[in-house]
């Protein structure tokens, strides 16, 4: 790798943020640019030291790391948004995706897991650590229907399965309605579904929406 993949990272637990602080400045291809303990002081850093990738705790005392990702998404495009997490909640894992983070690793996971997962999403892709992808699939009844639909795609049917307009969807993943409307066909396609309410009930019954 040519240059360096900036890091910052948020996590209001000091020994967390120092522990993985350290470990990642073991290696030479990453640089941490800055450890904040709240979301408000990394947006902050982060808009000072344009970073590649946010390592972000999602449960704080201030901000949440969930409501901090619209806030990261919608100031610094073109950062890359890692959630780390104790759980390994459904929910947590698909608001995450829904909001625009690219990757959810659990923090227990190992420190090579997270280097990769820096790598992986600082160069466009998408990460979800083991644990998580067993949460992911673990409550569907269909075992295809996550490996059906891309990232994107999931978050776009848990939108409409929510009731969201396409002009909702595209504000919120911040994307234009013509995506929005192309991301539906291709769900419907893909599916064999034609209609909202059928994108509801499929959600509802793999699991991807509570009912």
């Amino acid at each position: 790798m040519n240059s360096q993949i900036k890091v910052l990272l948020i996590d209001d637990h000091p020994l967390v943020l120092e522990g993985i602080r350290s470990v990642l400045e073991t290696y030479n291809h990453i640089k941490v640019v800055g450890a904040q303990s709240s979301a408000k002081e990394g947006l902050a850093q982060s808009k000072k030291t344009c970073p590649d990738v946010v390592l972000m705790d999602i449960n704080m005392p201030d901000m949440n790391g969930i409501d901090a990702i619209e806030l990261f998404k919608d100031q610094l495009p073109n950062t890359r948004l890692l959630m780390l997490s104790m759980h390994d909640s459904r929910e947590y894992i698909s608001t995450s995706t829904m909001y625009g983070a690219s990757g959810y690793v659990l923090k227990d996971v190992s420190t090579s897991e997270i280097v990769t997962a820096i790598e992986t999403v600082a160069a466009g892709g998408t990460f979800f650590s083991t644990g998580v992808s067993e949460a992911l699939m673990g409550a569907q009844t269909d075992p295809n229907a996550s490996s059906l639909l891309t990232t994107r795609e999931q978050a776009v049917l848990l939108l409409v399965a929510e009731g969201n307009s396409n002009k909702d969807v595209a504000s919120k993943l911040d994307i234009s309605i013509r995506t929005v409307e192309t991301h539906r066909k291709n769900i419907k396609k893909k599916l064999g579904i034609s209609t909202t309410a059928g994108l509801t009930r499929y959600a509802i019954a793999n699991g991807l929406l509570g009912a």
